[in-house]
């Protein structure tokens, strides 16, 4: 939920592929998660995924921060080294002997470094390149098989894991919806829409040629205007996103608004697809207006399909 959101909890009326279910809109609390990351392990592989009995690489470990050090790094007259940003947390004072650090570089340490080849941390996930040392970090940086964020919206949650982790995680912990299916008609009902300026209901996942995707369905002001936004995310990376597609559409009393794009990684967080407008947006006196009634209620109804980019 965006900061100073509303926290809701209404009904949510959902078909998907002829079924009809309700569903209750999530209620947005910053707390409602105390999961732990998930972590994965190899055995005889460490925390960077080199093999933990190599001397070399505990000599290369911060004794401080634990992290593996990249120049510059720094010791103290006895030899002592540690990492650039842990100097300045021990007020440039070894953490080992108390001695003053000063500003000695551990160039033989750093030389030792440059001609080491090692393995990707998520070795243990799936990948099993190998790198040079000063070109470790930026490949982890961008790994496919580095672990995903939780895509669930309204609270800052700090799972991580691989996509089957994930789909377990939204289920059990986050109670998501599951469902089968490529074609999805939602109805969002709001009893005083007017009170809501920024709220998130909770995301549906799909189930669609053997991938997931989340269906998501926010209020928010967009300037001084306030929208409704339905987009959706696929659970894998960007260059698999791309091979699919999907519609969505909203209207009533002979009018309607649609969209067509191409779902987002949940390597992009909901947010940032909602700031970049990446989604069917609909203004709200519009969306009252396809509410019908007096427009004191929203009644909401979006349908949309998924399909595969041939």
């Amino acid at each position: 939920m965006a900061p100073g959101g509303s926290a809701l909890k209404e009904v949510l009326e959902s078909t998907s592929t002829g079924m009809d279910y309700e569903v209750k809109m999530a209620k947005v609390e910053s707390n409602n998660t105390n999961n732990k990351p998930t972590k994965s392990s190899s055995a005889g592989v460490g925390k960077y995924g080199m093999h933990s009995n190599n001397g070399v690489y505990e000599l290369l470990e911060c004794p401080v921060c634990t992290n593996l050090m990249y120049p510059p790094i720094h010791q103290c007259p006895n030899g002592h080294t540690l990492c650039s940003n842990c100097k300045a947390r021990v007020q440039n004072t070894c953490p080992t002997c108390r001695y003053e650090l000063g500003n000695i570089r551990c160039l033989a340490l750093e030389k030792v470094a440059e001609s080491l080849e090692v393995p990707c941390r998520y070795q243990s996930l799936g990948c099993h390149d190998i790198f040079p040392y000063y070109s470790k970090l930026k490949h982890e940086q961008h790994c496919r098989f580095r672990p995903y964020a939780c895509p669930y919206a309204g609270s800052e949650c700090s799972v991580t894991g691989d996509i089957p982790t994930l789909v377990v995680h939204l289920k059990d912990d986050h109670k998501v919806d599951m469902h089968d299916g490529c074609t999805f008609n939602h109805r969002y009902v709001k009893s005083n829409p007017h009170e809501v300026e920024n709220a998130t209901w909770m995301l549906t996942v799909f189930n669609c040629f053997g991938r997931q995707f989340c269906l998501h369905f926010e209020a928010f002001q967009l300037g001084m205007a306030p929208v409704y936004m339905a987009f959706l995310r696929f659970m894998g990376d960007e260059n698999e996103a791309k091979k699919f597609s999907y519609s969505l559409e909203v209207g009533a009393h002979g009018r309607k608004l649609t969209w067509q794009g191409i779902p987002r990684s949940i390597r992009d967080s909901h947010r940032k697809v909602r700031d970049s407008q990446d989604g069917l947006i609909i203004p709200r006196n519009l969306a009252l207006y396809f509410s019908g009634g007096d427009r004191q209620e929203l009644k909401l109804r979006v349908t949309g399909r998924i399909w595969k980019e041939e």
